[in-house]
C-alpha cells in the first residue's frame, strides 16, 4: 500500500537514499533540503511521485511551510523521518559554546521543528509513522563526540517520550541508531571540528582528527542497506519502537545494556531503601 514520505536532509547521504528506496517500492516522497534544486537533481529530476521543497529544520515556519506543501501535494503525510543532522566533533573544553548550541539546534531542536509542524496532520489523520535518527553515540558515550552525543541523547530521550504523547492517536514512533555507514556526516560540510585549541588536549585532538578524517568514505556499513531496511520498517503495521542498525551498533547497545544491568545491582545495596518511612 503506497504511503507519502516526508523525508529530511534528503539532497545527499542517507536522506537521499531513504528517498530513492522509498521511490523504488512504489511510495510517494516529500524530498526536503535548504537546496531543492539540489534534491531534484540528486534524485533524477521531477516525478510523479516526488515533491522537493526546501527546508531548513532549524527554521519553525520552514518546516510548517514544508508540511503545506506536502498536504497540498499528497494531501497526507503518513511517515515523517527526521534524519537531517550534522556533527561537531572535539572535546568539550574545545569547543566552544556557540558551537555545542549550534549542534543541539540542528540535532535535537531540529527533529522537534519538523515533529511539531507535522503532529497536527497526523492527529486529524489519527495515524502516521514517525521515525527519526539517532545514532549509535546516542546510547553510548563516544570519544570526540560530546556535543554529538548530547544532542542524540537528548533525541532518544524526546522520541521514548513522545511515544507516550502520540500513541493514542494511532501514530507510531521509532528511534534508528545507526552504527557507522558510508555516509556523507563526515565529508566537510557536514563535519564541523572545535574552534578553540587548547595545549593539553593539543596531542589528542590533531591524532583523534586524523582518525575520523580517515573514516570518511572507509564506514563498513551500506546506507542503500539501511535505506532499504528503513522502507521495510516503515511498511510494518507494528513497527519497533527502536531499530539497531549495524553490526557495531547492535554490539555496543549490547554491551550498554549489560553495563547498566551491573549499574542496576552495583546500586541495589545503598539505592535502595531511600522512602519516608510513610510511603513504605
Amino acid at each position: 500500500m503506497s504511503k507519502v514520505f516526508f523525508i529530511t536532509g534528503a539532497g545527499r547521504g542517507l536522506g537521499a537514499d531513504i528517498a530513492r528506496q522509498a521511490l523504488a517500492a512504489g511510495h510517494q516522497v516529500v524530498a526536503t533540503g535548504r537546496r531543492p534544486e539540489r534534491v531534484l537533481e540528486t534524485l533524477g529530476g521531477e516525478q510523479e511521485n516526488l515533491l522537493a521543497t526546501a527546508l531548513d529544520i532549524t527554521d519553525p515556519a520552514a518546516a510548517e511551510a514544508a508540511v503545506r506543501a506536502a498536504v497540498d501535494r499528497f494531501g497526507r503525510i503518513d511517515v515523517l523521518i527526521n534524519n537531517a543532522a550534522n556533527f561537531y566533533a572535539g572535546f568539550f573544553e574545545e569547543l566552544s559554546d556557540a558551537q555545542v548550541r549550534a549542534q543541539l539546534e540542528t540535532n535535537l531542536f531540529g527533529p522537534m521543528n519538523v515533529t511539531r509542524a507535522a503532529l497536527p496532520v497526523l492527529r486529524a489523520q489519527r495515524s502516521g509513522h514517525i521515525i527519526t535518527v539517532s545514532s549509535l553515540a546516542g546510547v553510548v558515550g563516544v570519544d570526540f563526540c560530546v556535543a554529538y552525543s548530547a544532542a542524540k541523547f537528548g533525541v532518544e530521550g524526546f522520541m521514548e517520550s513522545l511515544r507516550h504523547d502520540v500513541e493514542p492517536f494511532g501514530i507510531r514512533t521509532t528511534i534508528v541508531e545507526p552504527g557507522f555507514f558510508r555516509t556523507e556526516l563526515l565529508v566537510d560540510s557536514s563535519t564541523t571540528y572545535a574552534e578553540l585549541s587548547l595545549d593539553d588536549y593539543a596531542e589528542r585532538t590533531a591524532e583523534t582528527k586524523k582518525v575520523w578524517e580517515s573514516m570518511n568514505g572507509q564506514q563498513a556499513g551500506d546506507p542503500v542497506k539501511l535505506a532499504d531496511a528503513l522502507v521495510e520498517v516503515a511498511e510494518l503495521d507494528e513497527p519497533p519502537l527502536r531499530f539497531i542498525a549495524g553490526d557495531d551498533c547492535l554490539q555496543a547497545v549490547e554491551a550498554k545494556a549489560e553495563e547498566l544491568l551491573a549499574q542496576v545491582e552495583a546500586s541495589r545495596g545503598s539505592g535502595s531503601g531511600l522512602a519516608h518511612a510513610d510511603a513504605v
